[in-house]
Formats: C-alpha cells, structure tokens, sequence
C-alpha cells in the first residue's frame, strides 16, 4: 500500500518519512525561484525547510517560476500534491526521505504578466534562479554576455511581456523602479564561475540594449551575490518513484533523489534583507571565487572526465564508471596531475582531501547517477569545467596530455556511436553540429577544435593542438580501453 503525497496524508506519511515541522499555514512569500528543477529541490528548497523548522524566517517561503514549456509539466505535478516534495537521501550504508514544504506556489509558466506582478510585490526580497549553465547567453568562447542572441532580441523590444528570465526579472524592476519599491536581490543558484557576475551581465546586457540610463540605475541599485553550490541530483525516473513507493509507502509524482552531501557557500550581499541560512549550514564569505574555483574544476570537471569514457565503453551509472578500473584511475592520474595543481587555494580546505570526498560521492552506489546525464551539453560544460584548467597549465609550459584526452574523449562520444557501435542519442542542444565536426576530426582533428566559440585561445596553442590530436588519432586506432591504458601507463 502506498499514500499518495498531499498536505492532507502528511500525518500518514510521517510514519515513515519526515514532514515539514511547521505550520505551512504561516508561511509568506519572499523568494521567487526561476527553474523549479530537481537541483533547486534537493537544495534552496531544502536549506529552507530545514530555516523554518527552527520556527524563524517564515515570511521566505518560495514561489516557483519558469520560462520554458517544459517547466509546466513540473508545475502540475507539484500542483496535484499541494507543492509539497519527497526528497530521499541515499548513503552508500543508508537512505532517509523527508517532505519538504517551503514552496507555497508557482506561476503558470508563460504568464508574462502574473510574473511581473509577483515580482513587483515587496514581499518579494530574492530572486532566485537555476535555469543550467547554458541559460545565461554567454558566448562559450569569450564567456561574456550575448547580447545578439535572438532571445534576448525579442526581449529588448518586447518589454511588457518577456520571454527570458532575464526580461522577467528586468521587467520586474521596471515596475518596482516605477512605483518607488526597493529592487529586490537576484541569486544565482547554477554551477558557473562567478555566477553573480554573470547574472548582472546578462540582466545590464539586456537593459542596455532597453535604455542606456536603465542599464545604469541597474548596476548601481541591484545586487548580485556570488555563490557555489553543491548537490548531486540525478534526474527522476520511474526507477526512483518505484523506490520510494517501495521503501518507503509514498506515491509522489516527481520526487527527489540525491546524495547525502550538501554546500552552499554565498556572498552576504542581500540589501533588501535574506533569511538566516547562516543557522541551516549555509557559509557566509567575503569571497566565493575560491570554493567555486575548487568546486567547478575538481568536481564539474571530474565528472566530464569521467564521462565520455565510460559513456564510449557502455556504463550506465556513474558508480558503475568508478568500479570500472581504468576510468576511476583515469579520473585520479587526471586529477591529481593536471587539474588539482592549477587550482588555487581554498580557506580552510585540504584539496587533496576534498578530491577524496569527490571520489567517495562519485562511487556512491545508491544515487543512480547516470554517465549520459554528466556527458549532458558539453558544449556548455567543457568551457567552463575542462578547458580553463587546460588553459590554465599551457600559459605555465606544462603538460596537457590528461586535459587533452578528455576533450578528445568528449569529441570521439560526439561522433555518436560507442565503442561496440551503439548509437549514443543526442545528448546536447548543439549535437548536430557537434556531431558534424566530430566526423570531419576523424580525418582532421583540427577540426573539432576550430569551433573557436568554445576553446577560443586554447585552439591556437601548438602544445594543445598535438596533444589533442594524437589522442584523437590514438582513440580511432586502438578505441577507449587501450588509449585509457597506454595513459595511464605514461606511453600515450
């Protein structure tokens, strides 16, 4: 028997799963999240209920938001059990589920209008956003602001009802501007180095091209906080709904599954005001670029390590790839070689140490974890996970060998069979071009790297360039298995 999850089976639940420990009754907005997606879920949404089981900060209750068709799916599901969430925590040695509540509503994604209503509501202090790291319009290979993208076009001239996150958000601004309302905090919540940066780029980027003086008042009124954060989320399938109704009697539309661990490192930079997180785990610094620097490169850059190998030789989940003997030492000689070495360090943190947390993560045999969804939209990844560490060590005179094979790696996976010749689906927005330039790199690995948008100064370098081709050439002559022992054997 299992209970369907409503707030009306919270009691029937909380025999053998954790329920919010507060009235949800008493909560109140303060927070809208663009990208109401499993991450968000596993993280903010869980910071959060855990604030306001200690019976503070009700008044920061999240509303959820979304710009894409896709984002109403979610919002019906959520919708049909009163927003509330399963989220089950899955150790190695043990697994856990609690229901979370901090989500009070979500706006009917494309309702231009209701979102800049909501937005304009002072009651409204953050918003908060983790729309993937190819949401921003960023140019892969300068890292800056597109502003030519025809989204963010549209929106410019098309103000009263905007189709971006960003044109929400300015739109939302506008109107508070208008009406003598303070603005409101935008934090971002996605894996991309100086995410608070970016986010300002994009929300100045687009007001610029509204109105010169509007880009202005932005940059001098709203504040964009740095942050890092850390889950791993494997995406929801029915494999983990028939878990949860298994292990623990709850029938939930889209649940959550994810690991054990959790960081949020943020600036402390909340002007219109921010809820205690302090008190829930969360670490206020002066300077997030350390932590995200360590995060990104050893941990984002880890899994696209992994990735494309144990995608070539047919491995399904990530622990699988860690169990797999060549991909796990691949993923240390790599490591501990080529991108540790060029990361600077971190307060209080021992990089060797957080590598071997990384591994521990990585080998976790519960979450399920999938090696298509780390292979997901490398073009938007490799830029800002792989490529900076290879450009990193070429402006010191070292080695790339590692660095390079992963991106070979990542271009033989484009070409869209594995090594036994299955065929690999399209796993990013850019696939077929992807997908044209790998063909062309099996005669020519040159090639792959002139889509200069992504390994922009990197593709220029004569130390790279050989490095990558002969690793390209290697995995065409004598495929994955044997390429990856010859590495790690110091003879590729």
């Amino acid at each position: 028997m299992t209970t369907k999850l409503s707030a009306h089976t919270l009691d029937a639940i909380s025999a053998t799963a954790a329920v919010p420990g507060y009235r949800r009754s008493d909560l109140s907005a303060g927070i809208v999240h663009f990208g109401v997606g499993n991450f968000h879920r596993a993280h903010q949404a869980v910071y959060l209920d855990d604030l306001f089981a200690t019976g503070a900060d009700h008044d920061w209750a999240l509303v959820g938001a979304g710009v894409r068709p896709s984002d109403e799916a979610m919002r019906q599901q959520l919708l049909a059990q009163d927003w509330l969430t399963t989220v089950v925590e899955q150790e190695a040695d043990s697994s856990s589920a609690r229901v979370t509540g901090a989500m009070i509503d979500y706006i009917r994604p494309g309702d231009s209008a209701a979102v800049i209503e909501r937005l304009a509501d002072p009651a409204i202090r953050i918003v908060s956003l983790t729309i993937t790291e190819g949401g921003y319009y960023i140019d892969p290979a300068s890292q800056k602001f597109d502003p030519s993208h025809p989204d963010i076009v549209f929106d410019a001239a098309n103000m009263a009802a905007p189709k971006t996150a960003f044109g929400l958000i300015l739109a939302g601004l506008l109107r508070r501007r208008a009406a003598g309302i303070a603005p409101f905090t935008v934090m971002s919540c996605d894996n991309i180095p100086g995410n608070g940066h970016v986010t300002e780029n994009a929300v100045i980027g687009l007001a610029a091209l509204v109105d010169a003086a509007l880009a202005t008042w932005v940059r001098a009124n709203v504040a964009f906080p740095n942050g890092m954060v850390d889950r791993i989320t494997p995406a929801t399938s029915a494999r983990e709904k028939q878990l949860l109704a298994d292990n623990f009697g709850i029938e939930d539309n889209w649940p959550v599954f994810c690991e054990g661990f959790r960081q949020w490192v943020l600036e402390d930079n909340f002007p219109a005001g921010r809820p205690a997180l302090e008190n829930v785990g969360v670490q206020f610094v002066d300077d997030v670029a350390p932590y995200e620097h360590m995060k990104i490169r050893i941990l984002n850059g880890g899994h696209a390590t992994i990735a494309y190998p144990a995608g070539l030789l047919d491995i399904h989940f990530v622990h699988e790839a860690m169990e797999n003997p060549l991909v796990s030492a691949f993923l240390t000689k790599v490591e501990q070689e080529e991108i540790t070495p060029v990361v600077p360090p971190v307060p209080d943190t021992d990089l060797g140490d957080y590598y071997a947390l990384c591994q521990s993560r990585f080998a976790n045999p519960k979450i399920g974890d999938t090696i298509r969804r780390l292979a997901l939209d490398g073009s938007n990844r490799q830029p800002k996970f792989v490529i900076p560490s290879a450009f990193d060590r070429v402006q010191r005179q070292q080695s790339v060998n590692g660095l390079a094979l992963v991106s070979a790696l990542w271009c033989r996976y484009c070409y869209g069979t594995t090594d036994s010749g299955a065929i690999i689906e399209p796993n990013d927005p850019s696939w077929d071009r992807l997908t044209a330039q790998a063909k062309l790199a099996k005669d020519d690995p040159t090639a792959w790297l002139a889509m200069a948008d992504i390994y922009g100064d990197l593709a220029k370098n004569a130390v790279f360039i050989a490095a990558f081709s002969h690793a390209l050439n290697t995995l065409w002559s004598i495929g994955t298995k044997a390429t990856l022992e010859q590495y790690l054997a110091d003879s590729l």
